[in-house]
């Protein structure tokens, strides 16, 4: 098994005043040739929305496009005529295809909306673009591995990738062994909440820890800890 640890502290940033963001790879103003993304994992953005702000209309092409809230919410509006609320508990994951372009806005005027961005390369280009949503209770992923993005189970959101993506809370103490889904992908473990231990290498909140040449590992929480664990192809 190999690893590579990113700290959160690492992480490129930018701040326009109405967004605070945190950028694991080259994104925007950001660029740094060593983080150009984890296989096909090309985006992880850690962004803050202030209260009534948000990204105004732009396009997207060919780009699976997955949003996590933490806190807070998201107006979602696209040019394929949906409108929806996404909030924390929900996932949203949109299919860029041959071109879309969207909105997301900070549900609120008062509060603070954070959410996990990511853009994973997509298995066949050009494919009609496609938006979907759902919500994944915190409950059915205590001190358990919750898959909520994969292009086989259907309980989970569909992506156009070998990909699979999956949330899991851990209780102080309680461990986790992961299979991989496919063979030859690689895992990016983010740590959103908490801490966590692999092998001997401890992960802290907001560090990630990407894990390949394995075909599965295990993990325990070093504190109640909140993973989100993103397997794609590696090439």
């Amino acid at each position: 098994m190999k690893t590579i640890i990113d700290r959160a502290n690492t992480r490129g940033k930018a701040n326009f005043g109405w967004l605070d963001s945190s950028h694991s790879f080259s994104f925007g103003r950001y660029y740094n040739p060593q983080k150009m993304g984890f296989g096909l994992l090309r985006v992880l953005n850690d962004d803050y929305i202030a209260p009534g702000t948000g990204f105004g209309r732009h396009p997207h092409d060919n780009m699976e496009i997955i949003s996590v809230p933490i806190s807070g919410g998201l107006a979602h509006q696209d040019s394929e005529g949906n409108e929806h609320e996404i909030r924390a508990g929900e996932v949203q994951i949109m299919s860029a295809g041959t071109g879309i372009e969207h909105a997301e806005m900070n549900l609120s005027k008062t509060e603070t909306t954070n959410f996990l961005q990511l853009w994973i390369f997509p298995k066949r280009q050009n494919i009609k673009p496609n938006y979907a949503q759902k919500s994944f209770p915190a409950a059915e992923r205590k001190n358990k591995i919750q898959t909520i993005v994969s292009p086989t189970d259907e309980e989970a959101l569909w992506i156009n990738q070998d990909a699979v993506l999956s949330l899991a809370n851990f209780e102080k103490e309680q461990s986790a062994d992961y299979k991989f889904h496919f063979s030859g992908n690689g895992v990016y473990a983010f740590v959103i909440k908490g801490q966590i231990a692999v092998g001997d290498q401890v992960i802290n909140q907001r560090d990630a820890i990407g894990i390949y040449d394995t075909e599965q590992f295990s993990f325990k929480a070093l504190d109640n800890a909140e993973v989100l664990l993103i397997e794609v192809p590696l090439n």
